[in-house]
């Protein structure tokens, strides 16, 4: 059942949408799901990653590892974790990029903004 109208249901549409969004909208996109304690602490299911946020890997070669986030690429839609490289045949080590989805976030980087954000959506979820 459609619940709303103005989004499009059609295939195309929705991943002309995806791949073309802006920044400001991969941001949001690019949300993980917050660890049980956070989860309880905040009453937040999940966040937009930042740099500096510590995860651990959920899915895929490199489960169970954990970081900080040096990086967020928006532009390839991947998370770079400190320590998750691999090597290329030339010798030389580049980050592995992970898709944000299939992390969980354990510690916050906290400033005042992203806690008037968890405020906001706490208070949400209360109404």
């Amino acid at each position: 059942m459609k619940f709303n109208t103005d989004v499009s249901s059609s295939r195309r549409k929705c991943r002309k949408a995806h791949f073309a969004a802006p920044s400001s909208v991969r941001r949001t996109l690019m949300s993980a799901p917050l660890s049980k304690e956070l989860r309880t602490k905040y009453n937040v299911r999940s966040i937009p990653v930042r740099k500096d946020d510590e995860v651990t890997v959920t899915r895929g070669r490199f489960k169970g590892q954990s970081g900080k986030v040096t990086a967020v690429y928006r532009k390839k839609w991947v998370l770079q974790i400190e320590r998750l490289n691999r090597e290329k045949a030339n010798g030389m080590s580049v980050p592995v990029g992970i898709d944000a989805s299939k992390v969980e976030v354990n510690k916050l980087s906290l400033d005042k903004d992203r806690k008037a954000i968890l405020e906001r959506k706490n208070r949400d979820t209360k109404e």
